[in-house]
């Protein structure tokens, strides 16, 4: 069969399929962690399993990422109690909740808080290590082989005031920036442990649906492989885990244009939105699609969260020690575009050799009113917003925005300006948080709230925990992967196919 009519959002009809290729019970699209996680408990469950993955090796986003995971509540999981944390399912939801605003899913968040300590245990279980230690200081990601970290907004305003703050980010137990290689190595160890076939170097161009039942159910995949189109017939479930849509600049300019001022999409090549496109094709929801999350890495060193953020019109806008990508959501709602970190020359510290910002420096300046001048401030913006910070941090409150008194102490000159204006040289990664709408087991919905038979989404190709930019914590992707690919495995594998 030739391909060039085969398109995500148009679904084969199973009365035009004349011959099956291959049969499986569950078909996992994408071999990252949520497709991993998926295949390894549909298995488990007793059903016949086969990858299909784009690329030529596991891996996915996750294995790009430093695959801490957001994990607690229900007394803390094994790390968090030996390091005296004492977590509970109700500060983690309603941190969860606070985070997600208006768009929670609060069916979503409940499930995986319950299941969050299980589910800690499941990936010990499976080979991943956790050292029973925690990371103190403030940074993005633990450099060392410790596990415990804060990797959200938890201590800071309004969260700390919402919540009972506990740190939830697990590092896998190896040092430097490693841990996405090393968790998806040992998914695919436990993937191949268990015979799942997996097909690389394979492209799925669409679903097929059974027109022959009511609901019209997916009972099949047409995948390109060697440069032909094969049909595969699936008896209970397709669980598309194959990523967001941020490699996708035509999808993110419709669904996200906000997005575009960021300057480093975070994904692999194949994010490019086909999961979310073949479910439209077959009736699914896509919701959220606005929504991603961007970061503005201005920590480590922690130093730099003395100093105060301006805009344009030398106006604080943030708390400083909120996580770095609730500013970098803050920082694209500006006003004027210029957005400058404003420290002393002391806390400007190890700046050029710990940084993963980027930002050069726009200005060096003795006073603030040369400071302003350097930096082209409507006049005297900056000296009153300046005074009026130094007034209260001196007595270590923040009657603006908050900050943690950890965090206040008067700035003093000589004074350092960061350029961290958008498109001006400053790192601000990027990744979408939008996709299919779908039930916590990973049953795909339509725009009605109706269950699609026989098709699963898991990862960032739905919708699933994290929400929103400005709410978003660190491990919140890599923990809502594995475990909605750990729900939808199970669900499709427990799916019973109507008879055709």
């Amino acid at each position: 069969m030739s391909d060039l009519h085969s398109r995500p959002t148009q679904a084969r009809k199973r009365s035009e399929i004349t011959h099956w290729d291959r049969c499986v019970d569950v078909a996992v699209v994408g071999f990252g962690g949520a497709g991993a996680c998926a295949a390894i408990e549909a298995s488990d469950a007793g059903a016949q399993v086969m990858i299909f993955e784009l690329a030529s090796a596991a891996g996915g986003s996750t294995a790009l990422s430093s695959a801490e995971i957001y994990m607690g509540g229900d007394g803390g999981t094994r790390v968090q109690q030996a390091c005296g944390w004492q977590d509970s399912n109700r500060a983690m939801v309603d941190y969860l909740v606070a985070s997600a605003g208006d768009q929670a899913d609060l069916a979503k968040i409940n499930a995986y808080v319950a299941g969050s300590v299980a589910h800690f245990d499941w990936l010990v279980a499976r080979g991943v290590v956790f050292k029973d230690t925690q990371y103190p200081q403030r940074a993005i990601m633990t450099l060392t082989d410790d596990c415990l970290l804060f990797t959200g907004s938890e201590q800071a305003h309004p969260y700390v005031e919402l919540a009972a703050p506990c740190p939830r980010g697990h590092n896998l137990q190896i040092s430097g920036d490693n841990g996405g290689p090393l968790l998806m190595k040992i998914m695919a160890a436990n993937v191949a442990a268990r015979g799942i076939a997996v097909e690389y170097n394979s492209r799925v161009l669409t679903l097929v649906v059974d027109d022959g039942q009511p609901g019209n159910p997916v009972c099949g995949l047409i995948v390109r492989i060697d440069m032909q189109e094969v049909a595969v017939e699936v008896h209970r479930g397709v669980v598309l885990c194959n990523g967001g849509f941020v490699m996708n600049s035509a999808m993110v300019k419709k669904y996200a244009p906000g997005l575009q001022r960021s300057n480093t999409p975070i994904g692999n090549p194949g994010d490019t939105g086909s999961g979310i496109l073949m479910g439209l094709g077959v009736g699914a929801a896509a919701i959220n699609m606005h929504e991603g999350f961007v970061s503005l890495p201005f920590y480590p060193p922690a130093s730099l969260t003395y100093g105060i953020l301006v805009n344009a019109q030398g106006q604080r806008f943030i708390n400083e020690d909120c996580y770095h990508g609730r500013v970098g959501a803050h920082v694209l709602q500006q006003a004027g575009g210029r957005i400058f970190l404003i420290l002393g020359y002391e806390d400007y510290g190890d700046y050029e050799t710990s940084a993963y910002l980027g930002a050069s420096v726009a200005a060096v300046a003795d006073s603030i009113v040369e400071l302003e001048t350097e930096l082209a401030l409507p006049e005297g913006q900056l000296q009153h917003n300046l005074d009026y910070y130094n007034h209260h941090a001196a007595a270590a409150v923040d009657p603006l925005f908050h900050k943690a008194k950890a965090w206040l102490k008067p700035i003093v000159g000589p004074y350092v300006a960061l350029d961290c204006t958008p498109g001006r040289g400053a790192f601000f990664p990027y990744f979408t948080l939008g996709g299919l709408d779908t039930t916590p087991a990973g049953e795909a919905l339509t725009p009605a709230g109706e269950v699609i038979a026989g098709l699963y989404a898991a990862g960032r190709t739905a919708c699933g925990v994290p929400r929103r930019g400005d709410g978003y914590a660190s491990g919140l992707s890599v923990g809502d992967a594995t475990f909605s690919g750990r729900m939808a495995g199970i669900a499709a594998a427990a799916r019973q196919p109507t008879a055709s």
